[in-house]
């Protein structure tokens, strides 16, 4: 009776913890949230409003500083808001492989029970040490450039890095628009320190009088600034793993293939690496609605000749067939 009060105990501080921890979570995103809605203020009624005093200067700095706000805020809402994409179906053990692979109890043996298994599924990367790359938490065979994520507790496709500051995994499902998010991210910032620029001068130099909204130009100014050289370097290295076609994760750890580890394994040239994230009409590249090309579970080789000469996995005929209706189905047109 004592042991099972400690275990209902031992329960409930674990939900304690993982609600508290889902509450901190939010802490980075509320930060931001906060600076942009000050800057908001300050920039709209504090400069706009308030200090300016040609008619055209004021309503032109209005429209174009509302359309920039608009866009971060569309692309930040849909970085964080957007669910991390997970394996399908076809990617799970089925009942009858779930039970045979838990009551073997040789690792070799289960190396290959998982070998079997993916023969009928489209995935060419390894794990280090060569075998079939299994998350025994999501109980799922990893699609190439999958990963679990201890934060989010699952499984994401095409897995970049796990962001704080939108407080979501970046991913297959959410890539193009954190990319977005940065973009105009900048391009706030750069619009915020180029208007205020002369006013900040105006202000130090003391040619405008003491109000409230000098301290508000000032510190405009220097958190516009800061925050543009921080997402220059981050947005800048994203560019370069974009054109590399590599996540943050794969930049760290080259992926490994049946014939070895290759960074460059997925690159199939800067042009197919963009359409691969942002989709082949490029009048909606700059528009956060989702455009990247596949389903997250299937990416084209730089070597198209180690997928034929896998011999374990099978190739993207076996991936069509399908028994199980329409999921399946549409993945496999999508290859």
């Amino acid at each position: 009776m004592r042991r099972a009060r400690d275990e209902r105990w031992n329960m409930a501080l674990s939900r304690g913890l993982r609600c508290c921890q889902r509450v901190f979570s939010w802490i980075p995103v509320l930060i931001i949230t906060s600076v942009v809605l000050w800057s908001y203020y300050a920039y709209v009624f504090e400069l706009c409003l308030f200090t300016l005093t040609n008619t055209l200067e004021k309503v032109v700095y209005l429209l174009v500083f509302h359309v920039c706000f608009v866009m971060f805020s569309w692309t930040y809402w849909k970085s964080i808001f957007t669910p991390p994409a997970t394996p399908c179906k076809k990617f799970q053990l089925s009942y009858s492989d779930k039970q045979r692979y838990e009551m073997e109890e040789r690792p070799d043996a289960q190396k290959q029970i998982l070998v079997e298994i993916a023969k009928k599924l489209p995935i060419f990367t390894r794990a280090q040490s060569g075998a079939i790359r299994f998350c025994d938490r999501c109980q799922v065979l990893k699609p190439d450039r999958c990963h679990h994520c201890s934060v989010c507790e699952t499984c994401v496709l095409k897995m970049d890095h796990h962001c704080p500051w939108v407080n979501n995994c970046v991913g297959f499902s959410n890539y193009k628009f954190f990319l977005l998010f940065l973009s105009y991210s900048m391009l706030y910032c750069v619009f915020i320190a180029a208007t205020v620029f002369q006013y900040f001068l105006k202000f130090w130099s003391g040619d405008l009088p003491n109000r409230p909204a000098k301290f508000h130009v000032l510190f405009l100014m220097f958190v516009a600034l800061m925050f543009f050289v921080s997402l220059m370097f981050l947005f800048g290295y994203h560019c370069w793993l974009v054109a590399k076609n590599r996540s943050t994760l794969e930049a760290f750890s080259a992926p490994v293939f049946v014939n070895g580890t290759d960074r460059n394994g997925f690159n199939v040239g800067i042009r197919k690496n963009l359409q691969q994230v942002f989709g082949e009409d490029r009048r909606l590249w700059f528009i956060p609605v989702f455009t990247s090309q596949g389903n997250g579970h299937y990416f084209p080789l730089k070597n198209r000749s180690s997928e034929s000469q896998n011999p374990l996995l099978a190739n993207e005929d076996m991936w069509e067939e399908s028994d199980d209706g329409s999921e399946e189905g549409s993945l496999g047109e999508s290859l």
